[in-house]
């Protein structure tokens, strides 16, 4: 592999939150990004320094003319709007997969705890069993097993498991974004899907990024199929994510409870409800998965403070008043250079 493709990316989901802050980690580190998008037009006015390539990770011809080059594919892409993620979302990964093989080029895939079904809980490892009670569990154990055995094949996969995203780029299904707030209206009553006591395992998106960008540096090091878990923002009791949304706020608003009974009467109308359903398991039992892995790796695991963390994330939600958003920006600064 000539020095070109070992910093050169292909990205698919750049316009997602965790690829999109994967790619801007990877570009501040010297590397050469490009992505696919079916309107490159259209979004590169908004990141104009990736190498923007019209194409749909559906079609198999796309994907292998865009990783032409490459040395490295993150794939973090979605159907357009969730729709049909179960028979969609393998034929995606699996033209990665394909295209990866044809340039030999390792894949990075940003993961989550849905793997684990019950009896993995409370403190799953990288190793334990993946028996999980949800359809879209069982996609990511396929997708898991298939990155698997192309690494045994000549791609190499990183996999990095983490908790429930926040953050800015954060999507609209996340829990941050349309559980405990409600984006575009100032924070007045946290609706918190946890049970006090419960804990619950968060991921800053840009940390995230941040560890999936340390882990490709040292990548000729890794095995060629390697998975790390991240520890995030454990919150211990179920409620210290609920409370630094307040304290940040200004200390005014409201903790209540998630209305947990609307959703099986919601499920016949809006689609995502059904997910909601099906994975709040989740927040009826701790889970906590460890980083001793990773910590061993690089040293330690990168983590924002988590009202830095909060405050940026309620900001890009646009829940905070204008007084906030200097303090914000100075934080995302200070953390960039910090980062650099």
């Amino acid at each position: 592999m000539n020095s070109e493709m070992k910093t050169t990316a292909l990205v698919l989901g750049a316009t997602g939150g965790i690829g999109g802050a994967v790619a801007r980690k990877l570009l501040a580190r010297g590397w050469r990004i490009r992505a696919l998008n079916r309107d490159a037009a259209k979004v590169s006015r908004n990141e104009p320094a990736f190498d923007w390539v019209q194409g749909d990770a559906m079609n198999a011809g796309d994907v292998l003319k865009a990783a032409e080059g490459v040395g490295l594919i993150v794939h973090a892409v979605n159907p357009p709007g969730y729709r049909d993620w179960e028979t969609l979302v393998l034929p995606m990964l699996d033209n990665t997969i394909a295209a990866a093989r044809a340039v030999g080029a390792r894949i990075v895939l940003p993961g989550n705890v849905y793997n684990f079904g019950p009896d993995a809980l409370p403190t799953p490892t990288e190793e334990s069993p993946q028996h999980p009670t949800t359809k879209k569990g069982a996609i990511r154990v396929k997708m898991e097993e298939r990155l698997k055995a192309a690494s045994q094949s000549g791609a190499g996969a990183i996999i990095v498991r983490a908790g429930d995203f926040f953050g800015p780029g954060t999507t609209a299904n996340s829990w941050f974004s349309s559980g405990l707030v409600t984006p575009g209206k100032p924070v007045g009553t946290i609706r918190n899907p946890g049970r006090r006591g419960i804990g619950h395992q968060w991921a800053y998106l840009p940390d995230m990024a941040e560890t999936i960008a340390q882990l490709i540096e040292r990548g000729d090091r890794l095995p060629p199929f390697s998975v790390y878990h991240m520890e995030g923002f454990w919150d211990a009791d179920g409620m210290q994510m609920a409370e630094a949304i307040k304290r940040v706020a200004g200390g005014k608003a409201k903790i209540g409870g998630f209305p947990w009974w609307i959703v099986p009467l919601a499920v016949p109308f809006v689609p995502v409800m059904r997910e909601i359903k099906e994975m709040r398991y989740l927040w009826k039992l701790p889970v906590r998965m460890r980083n001793t892995r990773l910590v061993a790796e690089l040293g330690s695991e990168p983590q924002t403070p988590i009202d830095e963390a909060v405050r940026t994330s309620l900001v890009a939600l646009g829940c905070l008043p204008e007084s906030h958003r200097q303090a914000a920006a100075d934080l995302i600064g200070h953390s960039s250079q910090n980062a650099g």
